[in-house]
């Protein structure tokens, strides 16, 4: 006998926009300090503006556009509770190209909240891994 889980209802409209508050990891002799503004979905893909702020090296900051694809199914798989892979890209003021993965995990089902893990491949040889929170935005 198999028993089903209710299915919880994702309304797009409350997953709009997500919150992630600037994360710091650290590179050597220094840190990395990523500030997105408020995320929007559209289409299946969230999109905001980003800064990079490198301390002490402050000519290796950087701003730009971020893009990650999160579909429907993604967003209902988060509600359920579960672990959801994602993926993107960033584009730097200056047309350079990141690659960005990473996962993110409610807190409880059904919460509006959780961690996010996002790495971005700088280089062939620097990835940059931030570890910080999430939380939709309702109006």
């Amino acid at each position: 006998m198999a028993i089903l889980a209710a299915p919880i209802l994702v309304s797009a409209a409350l997953h709009d926009h997500v919150i992630i508050p600037p994360a710091k990891t650290s590179i050597y002799v220094g840190s990395v300090t990523l500030t997105p503004t408020p995320l929007r979905r559209e289409g299946g893909r969230y999109h905001a503006d980003y800064q990079a702020k490198v301390f002490p090296y402050f000519f290796y900051n950087e701003a730009g556009r971020l893009w990650i694809d999160f579909s429907d199914e993604q967003l209902a798989r988060l509600a359920r509770g579960e672990r959801v892979e994602f993926a993107g890209t960033a584009k730097n003021k200056d047309g350079e190209d990141r690659s960005i993965t990473g996962h993110a995990t409610a807190d409880t089902p059904g919460a509006p909240s959780g961690k996010i893990k996002v790495r971005i491949l700088v280089s062939p040889k620097i990835e940059l891994i931030f570890n910080s929170t999430y939380a939709f935005k309702t109006s």
